[in-house]
């Protein structure tokens, strides 16, 4: 059996810099706009529900930071591809015996 080399796929790359750092800042914002709510819920909500809403506030900013700043996990490393690896290897064919090969 032939060993045959892993190929090379556009999936295996990690996202760019910039498109993971907007992942992060996505949800960060989103992790604060539901503290902001559970903030201004407090001026309507009553009983228990104060003091869940008081801990979210407290809590939610702790959970963004650390949500915020896990990095996506890398991709599996590719081995790039030799070029001459794709080609198909060379067909000998045989002729006859060795000095009727070596006479042409």
């Amino acid at each position: 059996m032939s060993k045959r080399t892993p190929t090379q796929s556009i999936t295996t790359l990690p996202l760019s810099p910039q498109e993971e750092r907007r992942s992060r800042m996505v949800k960060y914002s989103i992790a604060m706009g539901i503290r902001t709510l559970c903030v201004v819920s407090l001026l309507f909500v009553q009983g228990w529900w104060i003091l869940v809403m008081v801990l979210a506030a407290l809590v939610l900013p702790y959970f963004a930071v650390v949500v915020a700043n896990v990095r996506s996990k890398p991709a599996a490393r590719a081995v790039p591809v030799a070029p001459y690896a794709a080609l198909p290897a060379p067909r000998f064919h045989d002729d006859g015996p060795a000095e009727h090969q070596r006479a042409s």
